[in-house]
Parts: structure tokens; C-alpha cells; sequence
């Protein structure tokens, strides 16, 4: 089939976890939170016409890694976009978290959101660690906490999240 055809018979109503990793944001109080990236993913999928729930998580292995595995195992999502933590200070440790998880990985998408990323960001580009890849027949994105990196990796997310969950459940 050609990449049409698959999309014609890909699932139309999909349900998405969005988790941000950030020990700023998880260290404000709700009402004064402005979680700038998670809003983009959050827009991004209700444009498309897919639901989501969302989730706020420090710079913690455990807690990323629980959040995650609740999201994919109890909450009904088919997908997962996570954003932060995917530099390389000491404490973006999301990649090493999620990855460790993988069944199998999507390397393109990484490389595909850091080519299309360069000429908005430029070289600090280079210091993303993004991928994707599936846990258990779902697909687990994982972006940068820039917004404009957000931006970008949204749109190529949603464009392909109902091809992408197709093939996935195959």
C-alpha cells in the first residue's frame, strides 16, 4: 500500500498522554504555572481532533518513568508525547528514562525534528537528544522543552500520529 492507503484505514479517534518534565515548572504553585510547551502539544492534538490528558513531572527517574508506564498500562491513551528533559545538563535524564523502555525505537522522527528544527533554532539544535520509538504497540515521543522545538516536533507528531498508531498495533 502506498502511504495514502495506510492513512485511509488508520484510527481516527485517538487518546494521548502529554507528560512535561521540568523541575521549574513542577516547583511553581498550578495557578501560577504556564507550562508554554505542553500547551503547544495540548493545542496541537485538539486541532487534529484527538483527546488528551496531561501531566506535570520534576526531573526524577522514577516519577517519569511511573507517570509513563501508568499512562500506557491504566489510562486508555494509544500515545504518549513527552517534552523536556531531553538535553544534556545532568538533570535531562527523560531519554535515558523513556528510551530504556523502548521495544523498538523511531529513530527518524529525531532526525527528521532536529533537520526541520535548524533553521528556526540553528546549531544548539545539536544539543536535543529527541527520539520516539513504541513501548508495548504505542507510540512514545519525546520532545525538547523549547517551544519553538515544540512547535515543530508537534506538527510532525499529529501529522503522522494516526499512520504511526496503525502500523503500531499491526
Amino acid at each position: 500500500m502506498i502511504p495514502s492507503e495506510h492513512k485511509e484505514n488508520a484510527p481516527t479517534d485517538l487518546h494521548v498522554g502529554i507528560i512535561t518534565t521540568s523541575d521549574s515548572l513542577y516547583s511553581i504553585e498550578d495557578d501560577k504555572r504556564d507550562d508554554k510547551s505542553g500547551n503547544i502539544i495540548q493545542e496541537r492534538i485538539d486541532e487534529a481532533g484527538f483527546s488528551s490528558e496531561r501531566y506535570l513531572c520534576p526531573d526524577e527517574g522514577k516519577q517519569i518513568r511511573k507517570k509513563l508506564l501508568e499512562l500506557l498500562t491504566d489510562s486508555g491513551v494509544d500515545a504518549v508525547i513527552t517534552t523536556g528533559g531531553t538535553g544534556v545538563a545532568s538533570r535531562d535524564i527523560t531519554i535515558d528514562v523513556v528510551s530504556d523502555l523502548f521495544d523498538k525505537e523511531l529513530p527518524g522522527f529525531g532526525e527528521l525534528l532536529r533537520r526541520k528544527s535548524y533553521g528556526k533554532i540553528g546549531n544548539s539544535i545539536i544539543l536535543t537528544r529527541a527520539t520516539a520509538g513504541l513501548i508495548d504497540q504505542k507510540p512514545v515521543f519525546c520532545l525538547p522543552g523549547s517551544p519553538d522545538s515544540v512547535k515543530i516536533g508537534s506538527d510532525l507528531i499529529v501529522s503522522e500520529l494516526a499512520h504511526i498508531e496503525k502500523h503500531a498495533r499491526e
